[in-house]
Parts: structure tokens; C-alpha cells; sequence
């Protein structure tokens, strides 16, 4: 008699429980959304994670490319989306970081519409010339640049791309002027300085690793945290005296009110996927960072979104770049 009332009592708060507390995690295939073109680095990042993720879920995780804007079409889509943990985005720079200070009129606000996963991992940019430049070192750069306010040209893969902020942050940082030369991605501006219409890039380095590899670039230094294992012998921009750090990142996002338990859920497949001995293998091939352990967990990657874009919003200030 007494479990019958026990479970008359229940029932009702069964009936109006959030379908995310009466249902186990994922109830069917889980999405990310790629809010670039199929084929791109963002692309690669999200099939290499969702294959790991798949065996921690019990699900298919399925990749979608929704690409349009800079990113922010793919965003918009996710914010939009319900907040249960099914459809997620491959984040990045462009739509989460850098598209507020760019873009005026955006779909969504990338602070509030969105509940932090977890980071996937970090690329750094690289300062690079052509193989037979005279500059061997950024000192060499910086004292160039300092004895011709302005002459020095500098190419970025775009205004307001990762790289574009990184040369404002040097030029802050440095107290010298360059002249930004904004190109259409990293695949344009590096074959530019390999056949010397340019002397200087910032660039991705996954992009510039085949050209040094093949003797055609010179990598003056990283922006990395520190030497990466693939370029030993390449200096960070720390050690050439220019305390920074930054480059390109993915991360995972989901809709704003995504319940804990969910994220939490989603949190520890990836960091499954990112303790694997083959994903970090391949991680390394392409250049990439695996990223701290607090930033794989949904309060770590939020709060260094937050710094992220705080550092993005103090940059776009100094160097006048204003919301179109």
C-alpha cells in the first residue's frame, strides 16, 4: 500500500520533469555543426573529435557543415537550436570570439546564447618569411620595422581573423607599425611571400608547415605556449622577447540552458577522445595543441572564452577596428 502511494505521489512530478532529466543522455545521434566549408581544418577537427566522442556516447555523432558569413550562420543555427545537448558547435575564433567586434548587427550574442563544452584544442600562428630573407629572427623584424615606421608589409589570412589579431597584438606589444595586408586565408597570403610580393605573413601553421618542410619558408617563431614537437627547433614568440601567445582554436558549444548533467555528459566524452593515444598523434601531425585540462571541462572553457574575448574586444580598440 505504502510503494502504491509512493508511486502516486511520483508521478506526477515524472509527468513535468524536463524530458532531459526522465531520458538518459543522448536519446539519438548527436550533431556538430561546422559552420565552415566541408574540408577545412574546422571540418577535420570536428570528424576527428565526434569519431571519439561516438564511442563514449553510445551514439553516432554526426557532422554538419552549415557554412555562410564567417562562421556566424552555423552559430546562429546552434543558438537557435533546442538546449538538450543534441546539436552542438564546432566553435572557433571567427563566430564566437572575434565576430562581435566585426560584425554590428549579429543574429546572436555569442556570451549569452550559447553553454561552454569543452575546448578541443589550439593552433599556433606562425611568423614567417620567405627561405632566402634576410631577417633570420623577429629581433630582426622588430629593428627593420623600427628604423621604417610602416614600410614593413605583413600579411594576415583576413581582417579580423585570428592572424589579423595577432599582428595587432605584436605591433601593441612591440611598439613598432606594419602594414597590414588583409589576403583571403593563409592558402593565398604564404604562396605570396614564397614568390616575393610580400616579405612578412602571419600565418596558420598548417598551412606554412608543408613550405618550411620543403625548404621554400622560414619560420621565425611560433605563438605557442611552447616548442611544439613538430618544429623543435623553431623558437615561441616568448622566447624571441615578445610575450604573447594566441593562434587559432576549437571548442565545443551548445545551446544556452543546456542542463549540466548534459554538458557534463558531453564534457567527458571529450576528454576521452582527447586522452586517446592515436587522436594525439594525429593532433600533433597537424601542428595542434591539446589543450589544459580545465579547459576540457564546461566551467574551464567558459571562463577562457570570457578572457578571449575580453583580449579580443581590447585589441579591436587599440587598433580601431569598429563593428560594419
Amino acid at each position: 500500500m505504502k510503494a502504491t502511494r509512493r508511486a502516486a505521489l511520483a508521478a506526477p512530478a515524472l509527468l513535468f520533469a524536463p524530458r532531459a532529466a526522465r531520458a538518459a543522455f543522448p536519446e539519438r545521434p548527436v550533431r556538430i555543426v561546422v559552420p565552415f566549408a566541408a574540408g577545412t581544418s574546422s571540418d577535420l577537427q570536428a570528424r576527428m573529435i565526434g569519431e571519439r566522442m561516438a564511442a563514449s556516447l553510445g551514439q553516432p555523432v554526426v557532422v554538419e557543415s552549415r557554412a555562410g558569413a564567417g562562421g556566424t550562420l552555423g552559430a546562429d543555427a546552434v543558438a537557435k537550436s533546442a538546449a538538450d545537448g543534441h546539436m552542438l558547435l564546432l566553435g572557433s575564433n571567427g563566430p564566437l570570439t572575434n565576430a562581435p567586434v566585426l560584425q554590428a548587427r549579429l543574429a546572436y550574442d555569442p556570451a549569452r546564447d550559447f553553454a561552454a563544452v569543452a575546448m578541443i584544442s589550439r593552433s599556433p600562428l606562425t611568423l614567417t618569411v620567405r627561405a632566402d630573407s634576410p631577417w633570420r629572427s623577429v629581433a630582426d623584424v622588430l629593428a627593420a620595422a623600427r628604423a621604417e615606421p610602416g614600410r614593413i608589409a605583413i600579411g594576415s589570412s583576413g581582417q579580423g581573423s585570428a592572424t589579423h589579431f595577432l599582428i595587432e597584438q605584436v605591433m601593441a606589444a612591440t611598439g613598432v607599425r606594419f602594414t597590414h595586408v588583409p589576403y583571403r586565408g593563409s592558402s593565398v597570403s604564404v604562396p605570396d611571400v614564397i614568390a616575393g610580393n610580400i616579405p612578412l605573413v602571419m600565418a596558420e601553421i598548417s598551412t606554412v608547415l608543408p613550405t618550411w618542410q620543403g625548404g621554400q619558408t622560414r619560420i621565425l617563431a611560433m605563438s605557442s605556449a611552447g616548442r611544439m614537437p613538430i618544429a623543435p627547433q623553431v623558437p615561441t614568440l616568448i622566447e624571441s622577447g615578445v610575450d604573447l601567445t594566441g593562434g587559432s582554436w576549437a571548442g565545443l558549444v551548445g545551446a544556452a540552458g543546456t542542463p549540466a548533467p548534459v554538458l557534463a555528459t558531453l564534457a567527458a566524452a571529450v576528454r576521452a577522445g582527447l586522452a586517446n593515444p592515436a587522436y594525439r598523434e594525429r593532433q600533433a601531425q597537424l601542428g595542434a595543441e591539446i589543450v589544459a585540462e580545465r579547459e576540457q571541462t564546461p566551467e574551464g572553457f567558459a571562463a577562457w572564452l570570457e578572457r578571449e574575448r575580453a583580449s579580443i574586444r581590447a585589441t579591436a580598440e587599440r587598433a580601431g577596428i569598429r563593428p560594419e
